[in-house]
């Protein structure tokens, strides 16, 4: 296990040919004697423990998140995980899983403390010449290191270094982060000019889920996204609707969708838990409080939200739709609480269909594209959607959960699907109900996990503006987005902090 690198690509036969230090520090530490030895014992084992665990955890945070995992900002993460699974596959696996992670990390204990008294005894039966080779072996360690040897290191201590560092900066941050977020860089709190560029617009933000810029350029998922964009742009422009698109940098991959949504809102850059946390506790203004503060009715359609939300008190909405009080009477489509054409149907039924109202702006997280990927909804037409009902059919087809990720390639044409269907939804909405009046911007919350994209370095998602009134258009000019859905490689990259400040600036003019 030493010598197991903390990412599953590097695992290789090459990867287990390797002398490593620790064996040797361990052999030498063990020669203690008496109470010392025991002592010394006692505390390699839970050393070593904490490494195995700690290899485990990265594996799979580089495999769903794309990084290593952080012992003060990721330790939230088993309980998240609890929950998907719990969703996906019931309360039972959940528990299941979680009993069997128990028990698996307690017998790695016992085995690895078995393991070093039996190491302990044999290196005691004769201590003078266990210390001659062991120092002899470390000789030789120190000698291919000073050739740097590939197949000589010291990888779990420096692992283990690197986690007590990150640890450390991850306090720092907290610290930090925490004097600095109150620094309102927007001066907007009493501009009766805020956001007038918009005035009588409804301003739907609306975050799909894992729409990640993978899908436009890397296969299986390119040649299908191009060809569903593509002809998506050329049916919007004959409407008259028109298009701009670019880039965004998450500050998350593969999960955690409420970090990218808060450093859209709140304009500062949050990607851990903690963050987030120091966030709400702090009077820094959100777009959705911008908003509501310039006279629009401010609404968040969350239909992943199931259970108590005080976070959301933060963001200043005037009202929540969440997955129990937004109407729908149908079945699940496993953890994806009610499908993205439900979603849109009813936000425009219960906030925009009337006349004598307020403008609305309203933040909406579309969850159809949701692992597990699986069933795949598809669209009805919108004046049979009703109280969600006429989807039954559709969640109770296609393969289980667990027939879907048996192998890569079908978790990945399963989340291309999903993310087919999201885009017909929206594209189907505009067309439907999108009058001078409707603002969309439509964006990726995170890309999905490097499992699923292939790209462990993948941190980026599409953005995309979509109106009829041309003025919208013009007033974002400058930003140089691309025209249509379908950004080249060379479109604009912004941080996703950077959005909130980006729009209020474009659609904040002036008056004499």
């Amino acid at each position: 296990m030493l010598s197991v690198p903390n990412r599953l690509a590097w695992i290789s036969p090459a990867a287990f040919v390797y002398f490593p230090l620790e064996i040797l520090l361990i052999g030498l530490l063990l020669l203690l004697p008496g109470r010392l030895g025991k002592f010394t014992k006692v505390v390699l084992a839970l050393i070593l423990v904490t490494a195995i665990l700690l290899r485990v955890a990265d594996l799979i945070s580089h495999e769903v998140l794309g990084r290593p995992f952080d012992l003060i900002f990721d330790a939230h993460l088993l309980a998240d995980g609890g929950n998907v699974l719990s969703g996906a596959m019931g309360k039972s696996v959940s528990l299941g899983i979680g009993l069997l992670l128990v028990t698996l990390s307690l017998a790695l204990c016992l085995l690895i403390f078995v393991l070093l008294g039996r190491m302990q005894r044999m290196l005691l039966i004769n201590v003078r010449a266990s210390a001659a080779v062991l120092s002899v072996l470390l000789a030789i360690w120190t000698v291919l290191g000073i050739f740097d040897s590939p197949r000589s290191g010291s990888f779990t201590l420096d692992q283990l270094v690197l986690h007590g560092r990150d640890t450390l900066n991850s306090i720092r941050d907290i610290r930090s982060f925490a004097e600095t977020v109150e620094k309102e860089t927007l001066l907007a709190r009493g501009d009766s000019n805020l956001l007038n560029g918009l005035q009588g617009k409804d301003v739907l933000i609306v975050f799909a889920e894992s729409y990640g810029r993978v899908l436009l350029e890397r296969e299986p998922f390119a040649g299908a996204v191009s060809a569903a964009l593509a002809s998506a742009e050329e049916t919007l422009a004959a409407e008259g609707v028109q298009t701009r698109s670019a880039f965004l940098t998450s500050p998350v991959v593969g999960g955690l969708s409420w970090l990218a949504h808060a450093s859209v809102l709140s304009g500062a850059w949050i990607d851990s838990e903690t963050r987030f946390k120091t966030l709400i506790m702090s009077e820094r203004l959100t777009l959705n409080q911008l908003f509501h503060n310039s006279g629009w009715r401010t609404v968040a359609a969350m239909p992943g939200i199931t259970m108590a939300w005080p976070e959301g008190a933060y963001f200043g909405y005037d009202h929540i739709y969440n997955a129990h009080n937004f109407g729908y009477k149908g079945e699940p489509f496993n953890w994806v609480t009610m499908p993205d054409q439900y979603v849109m149907s009813a936000l425009q039924k219960r906030e925009l269909s009337s006349q004598e109202r307020s403008p609305i702006m309203a933040e909406v997280a579309l969850i159809s594209s949701h692992a597990p990927w699986t069933p795949i909804a598809k669209l009805v037409p919108w004046d049979q959607v009703g109280d969600g009902r006429i989807f039954n059919s559709q969640a109770r087809a296609g393969p289980t959960p667990e027939a879907v990720w048996r192998e890569v390639d079908s978790i990945r044409s399963h989340y291309r699907q999903s993310i087919e269907y999201m885009l017909s939804t929206m594209i189907s909405y505009v067309l439907k109900y999108g009058n001078e009046n409707l603002v969309l911007l439509l964006l990726g919350d995170h890309p999905p996990a490097p499992m699923v994209s292939g790209d462990p370095d993948a941190n980026q998602v599409p953005v995309h503006l979509i109106a009829r009134d041309p003025k919208v258009i013009e007033a974002v000019s400058h930003w140089q987005w691309q025209p249509g859905l379908l950004p080249e490689s060379d479109a604009p990259v912004w941080r996703m902090d950077e959005l909130r400040n980006r729009f209020i600036e474009a659609f904040t003019f002036q008056t004499l």
